[in-house]
């Protein structure tokens, strides 16, 4: 191997990951799992009212409960709040988010007063003492209608409006479309639903007098530290956070909650760690996630090319959203016009308060801009009397006809739309299965078949995500350790890690470690999250090794006697080119750099540990999938089996496959639930009416086929190995790939899912519909 590439012994193999035996044996460490000296607990009185003032709050009662250490109100916490202001959204205008709700409460859930206690169960029983006075106020449910109404949710949003953006002009497109052979005019309907992680938000917080140390179930510890810093207005150096194993996290664990915010500004007042971990109901109160419609317009022509597209999109951001949705749900807009070869488009997102829980980011959290595309894409092809893979085909972009600037001025690069749905549709057999459906329907079986094709911005140079460090140190003994701010979130980044360092050192994947997840050991990084922990580590690591190969390689020269570049790293082992006896191991080396510091070459420093950051250079790295689902609809009960599940993803080169098909597959999942079954509602006075399993069904084995993989390679990155991200892409394009093969299903009956989910109960009620004449969606 030279000095500046290592070798690619591990990336592109299918090692087993290596967290696995320690989370399979029950020897990962959660939140729960961490025990600290006198530790009590924290348990939230929370808002029976969607909106309701706060009238008065009597916690005598609670406070004479033998174990209650302390209950706590907004005037005991809040004004403690130095600065409260998320890294990646510094500056930018946003909603109220104080810790506990401060005269109004403002959604069911709404954490009042905290209570703090010797265990959780007397926290709970203490909650249920504290008294609450409030006075009922018109809330504001549904966000669709939400600028009609007189009631705010915040004063100081008008309209309860708290943002909006836009492309051009729509008028300029307005030739367009009145020319246009065909235009069709649809608004698709997303419902809320949630991220459902394995475990719990959570958190463990312990003030010493002079450092704030916190065990969290995050996905950006670096950024759980400058969130608290800044919170309390302390020092950074005086804070830690320690992120263990994490339980799932989907984006709801990017940010700091407001129930965090009370931990940290409680740890000071309390001479004890105070933990939190929420219940399964408090988790499906706590956030929402997807909650949306969209007004879609697209022009074609007689050949069914795509002239012009627009989409006006409503999002319910619920009353306290994290961090700022205008700048994320912006996406949504941005990137409406897909992998599809059309240049005149344009947008305009609307984010809606209302009295229900903030929305927090979910897995592709703009994924709703492929729903809309999507399913109007296929009903496009039924009113052009075409197949919706055809007129796909006549409209995506091939890779020979990159780099395309899309109608919203978004340059893609790097992609193979085309050439990835062909190979899909080929795994498929669509002919076969168009037969197939054919001879079901001609015996009374509705079977359908849909598609749905997306292009992802995975790692980016956007401000505080544009880059990563990593330090690497090659222990005295040889062994290596690889330090990454990371975390272990279930995407396999300690896998990823191992596998790069013993590729980019040379040395056996046995030899090498990593240590993530803990701010007083680890570099700077900006977490998990959009997709970008491959291509960023990647390129963290190549910075990094890139230093200590140079520095073994010179001080085995100096040793041996040879030229530097005549030196070549690999098997753990720097050894002279064409004379392999003639070497020194890893551990020799360290020997040397750590303890005969007089045998080092000039120049060359003691030790063996290097810190880089890596810099992402292009704007986005694009990856690019097409699902391909095939079904059978029950019309008698509106039940909807799957029989085959395709995906086919560009993520460039892979890293490893196996941790690529487990993200695709875990996205996928969560996609089907989001088309089929899951479902977060509230009645008209904003009471939540899914908060256990019982209400709110998620999809098991019976519901999932097995899910096939094409892999197409052909168009890496711009990155360090080529890498792309996968970890959001599966929950993007399933929920419109199922969709569409329901409406394909039911096409002869007339009937169209535009509002999800596509359950037997609505599907029955489409079906009644249809018989009787009316709306068909």
């Amino acid at each position: 191997m030279s000095l500046t590439e290592g070798s690619a012994r591990y990336a592109g193999s299918r090692v087993a990951r290596v967290e696995d035996a320690r989370l399979l044996t029950g020897h990962g460490t959660y939140v729960d799992d961490i025990q600290r000296p006198g530790m009590l607990h924290a348990c939230f009185v929370r808002s029976p009212f969607a909106r309701a003032r706060i009238e008065q709050i009597d916690a005598s009662a609670a406070l004479a409960l033998p174990g209650v250490h302390a209950v706590f109100t907004a005037q005991d916490l809040n004004p403690g709040v130095h600065e409260l202001s998320f890294t990646a959204w510094r500056g930018v205008p946003d909603s109220q988010r104080p810790p506990l709700a401060e005269g109004e409460a403002r959604f069911v859930g709404d954490p009042v007063a905290m209570v703090i206690a010797v265990d959780r169960y007397v926290a709970e029983d203490a909650a249920e003492l504290v008294d609450v006075e409030y006075e009922a106020l018109p809330a504001v449910v549904d966000y669709a209608t939400a600028h009609e109404t007189d009631a705010l949710v915040w004063d100081e949003w008008a309209g309860n409006l708290l943002g909006r953006t836009n492309g051009r002009p729509v008028d300029d497109l307005a030739p367009i479309f009145e020319s246009a052979h065909l235009v069709v005019d649809e608004t698709i309907h997303q419902q809320a639903y949630v991220a459902v992680p394995m475990e719990t938000r959570g958190s463990i917080v312990e003030w010493d007098g002079s450092e704030l140390t916190i065990w969290a179930s995050t996905q950006t510890p670096h950024d759980f530290r400058m969130f608290a810093a800044r919170l309390l207005g302390i020092p950074e150096h005086s804070v830690r956070v320690i992120a263990r194993d994490t339980g799932g996290a989907f984006g709801q664990k990017v940010n700091p909650h407001r129930e965090d915010m009370c931990l940290y500004l409680a740890a000071r007042k309390v001479p004890a760690p105070i933990k939190f971990v929420e219940d399964r109901r408090e988790n499906l109160m706590a956030s929402q996630s997807r909650h949306e419609h969209g007004r879609v317009r697209m022009a074609f022509d007689a050949d069914g090319t795509i002239l012009a597209a627009s989409i006006d999109s409503v999002q319910d951001v619920g009353a306290y959203p994290i961090p700022w949705p205008v700048g994320s749900g912006s996406a949504v807009g941005a990137l409406f016009p897909g992998g599809y070869r059309f240049s005149d488009a344009t947008f305009d997102c609307r984010f809606m308060l209302s009295n229900t829980p903030g929305r927090t980011a979910y897995r592709g959290p703009w994924q709703f801009e492929t729903v809309a595309r999507e399913v109007t894409l296929d009903i496009a092809a039924r009113r052009l009397g075409v197949d919706p893979v055809e007129l796909r085909r006549r409209n995506l972009l091939r890779r020979d006809e990159l780099p395309f600037v899309n109608g919203n001025g978004m340059p893609l690069t790097d992609m193979t739309p085309l050439e990835t749905f062909e190979m899909a549709v080929d795994m498929l057999g669509y002919d076969a299965f168009r037969r197939e459906q054919a001879e079901a329907r001609a015996a009374g079986r509705y079977l359908g078949v849909g598609t749905a094709s997306y292009v992802e911005p995975t790692a980016s140079a956007m401000p505080f995500y544009g880059s990563e460090g990593a330090t690497i140190r090659i222990e005295p003994s040889g062994v290596v350790n690889v330090y990454l701010a990371g975390g272990s979130a279930g995407n396999s980044l300690e896998t990823t890690a191992v596998q790069l360092t013993a590729d980019a050192l040379g040395v056996d994947i046995s030899m090498v470690h990593t240590i993530q997840g803990d701010t007083a050991l680890t570099p700077f990084g900006a977490g998990t999250g959009g997709s970008r922990s491959g291509p960023m580590v990647a390129g963290a690591i190549r910075e990094t090794a890139a230093v200590l190969r140079e520095r073994i390689a010179a001080i085995a020269a100096h040793t041996l006697e040879a030229a530097a570049e005549d030196i070549v790293l690999e098997d753990g082992k720097a050894m002279v080119k064409g004379s392999p006896a003639n070497a020194l191991t890893y551990a020799q080396i360290a020997d040397i750099a750590y303890f005969k510091a007089g045998k080092l070459p000039p120049d060359i420093p003691a030790g063996l540990e290097a810190s880089a950051r890596f810099r992402a250079e292009a704007p986005n790295v694009w990856a690019n999938a097409t699902h391909v689902c095939t079904c059978e609809v029950d019309v008698e009960t509106g039940h909807v089996r799957l029989l085959r599940y395709i995906v086919a993803e560009d993520c460039g080169p892979m890293i490893n496959p196996n941790v690529v098909e487990g993200q695709i597959a875990g996205g996928t999942v969560q996609g089907i639930g989001g088309a089929l079954l899951e479902h977060f509602s509230w009645d008209e006075d904003g009471n939540p009416t899914a908060t256990t399993f019982v209400d709110y069904l998620l999809p098991t084995s019976t519901e999932v086929p097995t899910i096939e993989y094409g892999h197409m390679e052909g168009s890496p990155g711009p990155g360090p190995g080529g890498y792309k991200g996968v970890g959001e892409g599966g929950a993007i394009g399933a929920p419109p790939a199922v969709v569409n093969a329901v409406n394909d299903a039911l096409a002869p009956l007339g009937v169209t899912v535009t509002r999800l989910p596509a359950d037997p109960a609505h599907i029955v009620s489409l079906l009644q519909q249809a018989d009787a004449g009316e709306d068909r969606s």
